[in-house]
């Protein structure tokens, strides 16, 4: 029997049905190759000695060479489903990624008002496009997402594309990136912002948190291939690191420096971008 090691520091406010681990769920969508989507989080989960639940908002055709089409889930299976695993297991916090449809965004804008689940354990990842390109969010879904959605969350984790996007703002390089979420914030001053730095020179995050306090956490290019569901991994795993009770800046250091760690273990897998080793810990 293999034993895992968790990083996690647990309390009886994380316990699940038994009280002897926390449990988490991750609503996204699913990726067949599951180097992003729901599989993804739940081996970021496991890798942090979390019990993973999962509802899945889409179903998606693709592999690691890009994205080719998406069925999104009916949003009454949707809420039938997260309704079905709050009735049986106590949840400690939530991912929410791939979104899909404003159909999808009410059923989980119910789902997360009647829940209990405090904002501060609800990690959105605003998944608006594929690296692909391919759209993942309707235009109507972008607006629900804005007026609904994020008002419900504590922590948003948009990439620079998605940041300007969300806070209706150019950002063209780092130094548009704490005006940009000075501006989010501004819309929304309950939501701890983290901009992950993928797509700039310099891959650096920016930290924003609900205080106005704000931050960047410096990173370093790294040569793989395995990039695939970097932003899945990042967001799943600072809710792993928030339920283990870190502060805001713990939590972003620790989950950058796990990403850039299962980077640097990933193994080349398909023919595309390949998938982080999301579990190298259990080497």
């Amino acid at each position: 029997m293999i034993k895992v090691r968790s990083n996690l520091r647990l309390d009886d406010s994380l316990s699940g049905a038994r009280g002897d681990y926390p449990v988490a769920l991750t609503i996204a969508g699913f990726d067949p190759s599951s180097g992003a989507g729901v599989t993804a989080d739940l081996k970021v989960f496991a890798a942090y000695g979390i019990y993973g639940l999962a509802a899945i908002t889409a179903l998606t055709v693709q592999s690691t060479q890009g994205v080719r089409r998406v069925e999104p889930v009916s949003p009454d299976v949707l809420r039938e489903t997260l309704d079905c695993l709050a009735e049986d297991v106590p949840v400690c916090g939530i991912k929410i990624g791939m979104l899909a449809t404003e159909g999808v965004i009410e059923a989980i804008c119910h789902f997360l008002a009647e829940s209990g689940i405090p904002a501060g354990k609800i990690v959105l990842d605003p998944v608006l496009q594929s690296s692909s390109g391919h759209k993942l969010l309707s235009y109507e879904g972008l607006t629900r997402l804005r007026s609904s959605l994020l008002p419900l969350v504590g922590w948003v984790t948009p990439n620079t594309d998605e940041l300007a996007i969300l806070a209706e703002a150019p950002v063209s390089g780092q130094e548009d990136v704490p005006e940009a979420a000075a501006r989010l914030a501004a819309q929304y001053p309950d939501v701890n912002i983290i901009v992950t730095g993928g797509h700039l020179n310099s891959p650096d995050d920016f930290l924003r948190t609900t205080e106005g306090v704000t931050r960047w956490y410096p990173g370093q290019r790294i040569e793989t291939m395995a990039t695939h569901g970097t932003g899945c991994a990042f967001s799943s795993a600072l809710l792993a690191r928030l339920l283990a009770g870190d502060s805001p800046g713990e939590a972003v250091r620790a989950t950058k420096a796990y990403v850039v760690e299962a980077m640097q273990a990933g193994r080349p897998i398909g023919k595309g971008r390949g998938p982080l080793h999301h579990l190298y810990r259990q080497d």
